[in-house]
């Protein structure tokens, strides 16, 4: 292959190839040109030839261009998806953490929140032992003191208990300690019973008379009177306990004290 067909591109060679033959014979048959001018015809097709392949050439070399820049964009696109890919996952992992943390915060201050109301129901009960209680006892209600209502509880529990000595003493404790209580016409009545209970009668008549001088139309003053009644019998006074069940029924007829009394007076000899 000689330079003038290296110089053709692909394309074009076999076109040039047939011009030339072309041209050569068109020459040979009429004889119409002479050397300078076929030297000139041949000049301007290889210039012609020359100037088609640098076209053909810069148009490939374009096309390349252009399909390295479209390359280079599908490159710069495929990077920026990457980058915000990575940038999707790590919001995601922050999101993550961020929802881990606000659950543990929401779980702590739950528990901070459960704490405070028991904190705050132990208080409240503490100091509901330290304020004054409401009482209701034999038809009246009045306010008492922890530890007052306390000792009278604990000295009613050792009397139910059938301990006469430990609620004896208790009871005669709780009299001289809470004087102006609203317990203590209770206290007297029973610490009467308890000195019964322990056949301590003269005791018992000096506590049930202190009740009924005292405090002439509590609830309790007809049961003591009785009591009273009870002790003198139990003590052999049977003229005694008589005129104290006659002075019972005369001051509380209607009382349940004094029907048990006339029953008792019913039995009473001598």
């Amino acid at each position: 292959m000689n330079a003038r067909q290296r110089m053709l591109s692909p394309g074009l060679r076999p076109m040039v190839l047939a011009v030339l033959l072309a041209g050569a014979a068109g020459a040979a048959s009429a004889g119409l040109f002479d050397d300078e001018e076929a030297r000139k015809a041949i000049l301007d097709l290889r210039a012609r030839i020359q100037a088609s392949d640098d076209n053909a050439q810069a148009k490939l070399a374009e096309q390349g261009k252009g399909q390295a820049a479209l390359m280079e964009q599908v490159q710069q696109l495929r990077r920026s998806l990457l980058d915000l890919n990575s940038q999707l996952e790590a919001q995601r992992t922050d999101s993550a953490k961020m929802r881990g943390t606000q659950e543990q915060l929401a779980r702590d201050l739950a528990d901070a929140q459960r704490t405070l109301k028991d904190v705050a129901k132990n208080l409240d009960d503490r100091l509901r032992t330290l304020e004054p209680q409401k009482v209701a006892l034999d038809g009246k209600e009045f306010l008492a003191e922890p530890d007052e209502k306390r000792s009278h509880d604990q000295a009613m529990a050792a009397l139910r208990g059938g301990d006469f000595d430990k609620a004896a003493a208790a009871l005669g404790v709780f009299v001289q300690r809470y004087p102006a209580s609203g317990y203590s016409e209770s206290a007297r009545f029973w610490l009467g019973n308890a000195l019964y209970g322990l056949k301590n009668y003269k005791e018992a008549i000096a506590v049930f008379r202190a009740l009924v001088t005292s405090s002439p139309n509590h609830p309790r003053t007809p049961e003591a009177m009785l009591a009273v009644a009870n002790c003198q019998i139990e003590m052999k006074d049977v003229k005694g306990g008589r005129k104290t069940l006659d002075d019972l029924m005369k001051a509380f007829p209607a009382s349940e004290a004094a029907a048990a009394g006339k029953e008792r007076l019913s039995t009473l000899k001598g």
